[in-house]
């Protein structure tokens, strides 16, 4: 029985909400993919977004459903090391556990009857580790054949700092499409990120798999994120309440759980969550919001990016571009450059001709009130 009073939210960063909102049509699609066997367009994906749009999510999706067919997942990181770890230990491992003819023996002598007589064996691993990527992947893919499964690789935090090994992965993942094998494979990364890593001569390969950016989730969905793991978990929300945390959320995933956990906390321990425990749970998550997510994301941005976004900060909706290079005090083109540069970090979107928005719920609140700061 669940436990009713414990807060079934999950405010983490990667962490997989209790009930996932507003993805199911992209996660249909990476299903049809696996089925649809080798060639299937969807079996190179990429999801982008900005920082709490849901994209460690969406793999923990996929894997999901790879491994209900029964394929083989390997979860990955771009963090220095990555092809050591995958031809030194992730793939070594699935080979000894999915083989059953992983350990054979040799005989390596014979003795003769005046000393005992018998037969000396030695027991070898029919998978040593191996330092090809290629060799190993192929190996695996074949045996998974035989079972009609496959093996998916997933790779969160995809950026330019890991080129080289990506080059390798990405090179091994298209050759395996060559040769129709069995192979998936799912990654993610800041918009930014990924448009500077699939720039590389080496990755045009990945040009060509499907691209995702992850945008804001729709409130019906919101609504239904945040009503039924409270029902579940044993409280009741009213209305009021419920429509002040949704539209408080703005759909951007990370905050969904960010507001229901902190509209949890307030009183616990009550069967109800009101509509002061809402406004009380909402001013929280605001506040935690800034230094979750506002203070990394700005952290990155060049003195003039955040010259741009005090500037745009200063208007209560959508900014024009003529007004930002005014109170910059700069042409046009100049504020053109700054404003290409935050659309590919996913700080701003484009809002209309001539105009750009804040993509993050309440930064523009968050850069006021540390304007003076610096930010």
């Amino acid at each position: 029985m669940v436990n009713a009073r414990k807060n079934p939210f999950k405010p983490t960063f990667g962490a997989t909400p209790p009930l996932l909102a507003g993805r199911d049509e992209l996660i249909e699609t990476f299903a049809d993919a696996l089925d649809n066997g080798p060639g299937s367009a969807g079996r190179a994906t990429l999801y982008t977004g900005a920082r709490g749009a849901g994209k460690t999510v969406m793999l923990n999706a996929v894997e999901d459903e790879a491994r209900t067919r029964g394929w083989l997942v390997v979860t990955e990181t771009a963090a220095p090391g990555l092809v050591e770890r995958l031809t030194q230990s992730r793939l070594p491992a699935l080979l000894r556990a999915f083989d059953p003819h992983t350990v054979r023996r040799r005989l390596t002598g014979v003795s003769l009857p005046a000393s005992g007589g018998g037969l000396t064996w030695e027991t070898l691993e029919e998978h040593v580790v191996r330092a090809d990527l290629r060799e190993q992947t192929t190996l695996l893919t074949d045996l998974l054949r035989e079972n009609e499964t496959g093996l998916l690789i997933t790779l969160d935090e995809i950026h330019q700092h890991q080129i080289v090994e990506l080059r390798e992965l990405a090179t091994v993942v298209q050759h395996a499409f060559r040769e129709d094998q069995e192979l998936a494979f799912v990654g993610a990364g800041l918009t930014a990120s990924v448009s500077e890593v699939l720039n590389d001569d080496v990755l045009t390969f990945l040009r060509r798999a499907d691209r995702y950016q992850l945008a804001a989730v729709d409130l019906l969905d919101v609504r239904q994120a945040l009503e039924e793991p409270i029902a579940a978990a044993g409280r009741q929300v009213g209305d009021e309440a419920l429509d002040l945390m949704v539209e408080a959320t703005h759909g951007y995933p990370f905050l969904i759980q960010l507001v229901g956990s902190c509209a949890w906390q307030v009183h616990r321990d009550s069967e109800e969550i009101t509509l002061a425990d809402a406004r009380t749970g909402v001013t929280n998550a605001r506040r935690r919001l800034g230094s979750l997510v506002h203070a990394p994301a700005l952290k990155a941005a060049s003195t003039v990016d955040k010259s741009f976004l005090l500037a745009m900060a200063k208007d209560d909706g959508p900014s024009k571009m003529s007004d930002i290079a005014k109170r910059l005090r700069v042409k046009k083109e100049y504020a053109g450059v700054y404003r290409r540069r935050l659309l590919d970090a996913d700080l701003i979107t484009a809002a209309g001709r001539s105009y750009v928005d804040f993509t993050l719920p309440y930064l523009r609140d968050y850069l006021r009130e540390h304007a003076a700061a610096g930010v």
